[in-house]
């Protein structure tokens, strides 16, 4: 370390004790609490400045300290020692293990000459603190993204109606390049801000270890100072991504120091020059956003010399981890219960779980295409989206073992069963569906009858249902009596030859000649 610099008071006291009382040097910096080599080097800068005591009516401390260490810690009329350029070790130190340490070695082999280690970390510290607050900080290269909205929206003036809409601005910083992505969404909801975070990393072309958001909540459920709860959808993208979420800390603005300094470059930079411009559209908007942001990444950056593209090309673009092969695909989860019916209520469709989870609490994951219910972390089932409302989408394997088998019944398989035992039963099978409002209403009726088969035998069925088709039978009740009476062994009763010719005799009949 450095050593501290003797205050603006002891040296006054050495000028006074050497030029008052002609003390020694020796005297000088025993009195005083210095070394010996300290007092002189004190005297010899009073020299070189071209002092003499008492010293002019005026001069502060701030002033005699200017005069005594000017040009960086080098006596007046000494050589000047070289230094390095800060800019390019300000930006050497964001590579990976890179250190003061390191830079300073490599700084001693090109100047043999050159300043010692403590003072070399002086002079360094000396023109960081010239940066602004947030690019003292450090950033490892491919290290850190920050996402926030800007405070400022944008309008976007609908051509048919003239309504306004305002645009929400999404921000994206680098932390060691400082390279910046913005964009217009409509809303702060999830899906703007999960959309906008797969844009920003595909206009980065490859991932971050860590992505720093604010406590916005459409990203973080639950600002908490040790574990903050993310969004599980916000989980999701993570993963895909191989990344990791750290949210900045409750009141601890120095966290998103960077992403709001970038904030503030983007509205200053291109807000601001966007604010006379009217847009239709908000791809329009986002195309004059993008025209501005490469201006922005292109231009040299004041006190560094380069510019953030070539920052992001040198430093960040190698560290970066590479994008997946498949994109993000947005999925929102929802919890849910199962109810009395094994199916869950998504968007007003109605799809199946397993009939053991009755009750049973569920998240269910939805895209745009499928639906996924997990339990307890287990994904026990999988839906294409349906988006009929009221309608219902039900596996089988979920039903238990006598719904299975009820709706495993169709029209279909009715006429092939039926068909099976013989024309009659088809038949009456067929009647019956037609004779109801709708077929699936006879579907009990023909399993009813198809189920004598297991009692009757296929002969005596097919004989009560050709006996049932005669008498005008069209019930499971009907077909069920024929055969337990025996009716179906027993030749139908046939009308007398003739009888339909012979006129009715009673006496309550009146005749032809009844009638004038």
């Amino acid at each position: 370390m450095p050593a501290e610099r003797v205050s603006m008071r002891r040296v006054r006291e050495i000028l006074r004790l050497k030029y008052e009382a002609g003390a020694s040097d020796r005297a000088i910096a025993r009195s005083v609490g210095v070394a010996r080599s300290t007092a002189r080097l004190c005297l010899d800068r009073v020299a070189a400045a071209g002092l003499t005591w008492p010293l002019p009516e005026g001069v502060t401390d701030g002033a005699l300290e200017a005069l005594l260490f000017a040009g960086a810690g080098a006596m007046a009329g000494q050589r000047r020692k070289a230094e390095p350029d800060w800019a390019e070790v300000h930006r050497e130190l964001r590579r990976p293990g890179v250190t003061l340490m390191l830079l300073w070695e490599e700084y001693r082999a090109a100047n043999p000459e050159g300043y010692q280690y403590s003072r070399w970390c002086e002079l360094y510290r000396a023109w960081e603190g010239r940066l602004s607050p947030t690019m003292r900080q450090v950033h490892p290269a491919g290290e850190r993204l920050f996402v926030d909205f800007a405070g400022q929206t944008l309008e976007v003036t609908d051509p048919g109606t003239g309504e306004i809409r305002a645009a929400q601005v999404f921000v994206a910083v680098l932390g060691a390049s400082n390279y910046t992505y913005a964009e217009a969404v409509w809303t702060q909801s999830l899906p703007d801000w999960i959309g906008a975070h797969v844009r920003a990393l595909e206009f980065l072309g490859g991932v971050p270890r860590q992505i720093v958001p604010d406590n916005l909540r459409s990203g973080v459920l639950r600002a908490n100072w040790y574990e903050p709860g993310l969004n599980p959808t916000y989980q999701d993208l993570a993963r895909h991504y191989g990344t990791a979420i750290l949210p900045t800390r409750v009141r601890r603005p120095r966290d998103k120091a960077k992403v709001e300094a970038g904030v503030l470059v983007v509205e200053r930079w291109i807000l601001a020059r966007l604010r006379h411009q009217r847009f239709a559209s908000l791809p329009a908007l986002n195309a004059a956003i993008a025209a501005l942001l490469e201006s922005l990444n292109t231009r040299p950056m004041r006190r560094l010399g380069v510019s953030r593209r070539q920052l992001f090309e040198e430093l960040d673009r190698p560290a970066l981890d590479a994008l997946p092969v498949e994109p993000f695909v947005y999925a929102e989860w929802r919890r849910r219960r199962v109810g009395l019916d094994y199916h869950v209520d998504v968007d007003g469709h109605y799809y199946s779980a397993p009939h053991r989870l009755l009750r049973e609490p569920v998240e269910a994951r939805i895209t745009a295409r499928t639906v996924e219910l997990f339990h307890k972390g287990e994904r026990v089932a999988v839906h294409v989206r349906g988006g009929l409302r009221g309608r219902h989408t039900t596996l089988p394997e979920h039903m238990p073992q006598a719904h299975r088998r009820h709706a495993e019944w169709t029209i279909e398989r009715i006429g092939q069963e039926a068909a099976a035992v013989g024309p009659a039963t088809a038949a009456l099978t067929a009647l019956i569906l037609e004779s109801r409002p709708h077929p699936e209403q006879g579907f009990r009726a023909c399993r009813g009858i198809l189920r004598l088969l297991r009692t009757y035998g296929r002969d005596r069925l097919e004989a009560a249902c050709a006996r049932g088709l005669e008498i005008g039978a069209r019930s499971y009740g009907s077909v069920a009596s024929i055969l337990q009476h025996g009716l179906d062994r027993q030749p139908a009763p046939r009308p007398a030859r003739g009888s339909e010719e012979l006129p009715l005799l009673h006496p309550n009949i009146r005749g032809s000649g009844y009638y004038h």
